[in-house]
């Protein structure tokens, strides 16, 4: 089975490709489901570069249009990948219900501390993994997020491997077991190739570490491409990371409904 639920578009203002150019290359693959996962927009908040608020019904309207003009080839579902905000729970609740969205991926590229938005690539210290983690796992408990994008992510930081990376590790991990959450391995870091880091030359993310330590726990895994161009809908970097995930002997599924 052939699936990719993470799926970006032109919309997000840094990709590129309109929803049909996807579907179109999806079925080129022979993709079984394509799931879109735009970045989500937020009503009274802007982060850069994403979907503004204004395009998001007719994101969602041409992803209906498409459903209905290629249901005999591909199954296609509508998403969003979005950041989790305790504060901003009803607007979770309304793009399930309201707009129908068929499912969120928790994808936390921002967070907060000491009321100062903080980009999860760029941090000061390992301290900031803690703080990451304690945000992630109040939204992977809500119930609202179907998986959550490159949990590793914070490894594209430039810091020698301490304790704080271990126990960001356990948290995460001991989080998607309680929680029964799917973790992301994410084809898209190993599409970045690697590079130089003070601890080695390695991918950014997938970080191997942090996946031999989920290999020794029943966690589902997902993998997806988390594409911003057509032609990564599937490519050599998804059938890398199938590999490497073979290797790992993850616990790999393939649909995420």
């Amino acid at each position: 089975m052939r699936t990719n639920f993470h799926t970006h578009t032109y919309r997000c203002n840094h990709a590129i490709g309109e929803e049909k150019d996807y579907v179109l290359e999806a079925i080129e693959k022979n993709l079984d489901i394509l799931g879109f996962s735009d970045h989500g927009p937020f009503k009274d908040e802007v982060f850069d570069p994403r979907m503004p608020f204004s395009d998001l019904d007719d994101y969602l309207f041409k992803i209906e249009e498409l459903k209905n003009a290629y249901k005999d080839k591909i199954c296609i579902k509508s998403g969003l990948e979005m950041e989790f905000f305790p504060e901003k729970s009803k607007q979770y609740e309304e793009l399930l219900t309201k707009h129908n969205v068929e499912y969120l991926v928790l994808g936390q590229h921002f967070f907060r501390d000491n009321n100062a938005f903080i980009d999860t690539y760029i941090l000061d210290d390992t301290s900031h993994y803690l703080k990451y983690a304690e945000l992630a796992i109040e939204g992977m408990k809500t119930g609202y997020f179907k998986f959550l994008a490159h949990p590793d992510v914070v490894f594209v930081n430039n810091f020698k491997w301490d304790k704080n990376c271990d126990k960001f590790c356990d948290l995460i991990i001991n989080a998607a077991l309680k929680h029964n959450l799917i973790l992301e391995y994410n084809a898209n870091g190993v599409r970045k190739g690697k590079r130089k880091f003070c601890d080695g030359t390695r991918f950014a993310y997938p970080d191997e570490r942090f996946w031999q330590k989920v290999a020794k726990e029943d966690i589902k895994v997902i993998i997806n491409s988390d594409c911003h161009s057509p032609e990564y809908i599937w490519d050599s970097y998804m059938d890398k990371s199938f590999e490497m995930a073979k290797d790992l002997n993850l616990n790999l599924i393939y649909n995420i409904f």
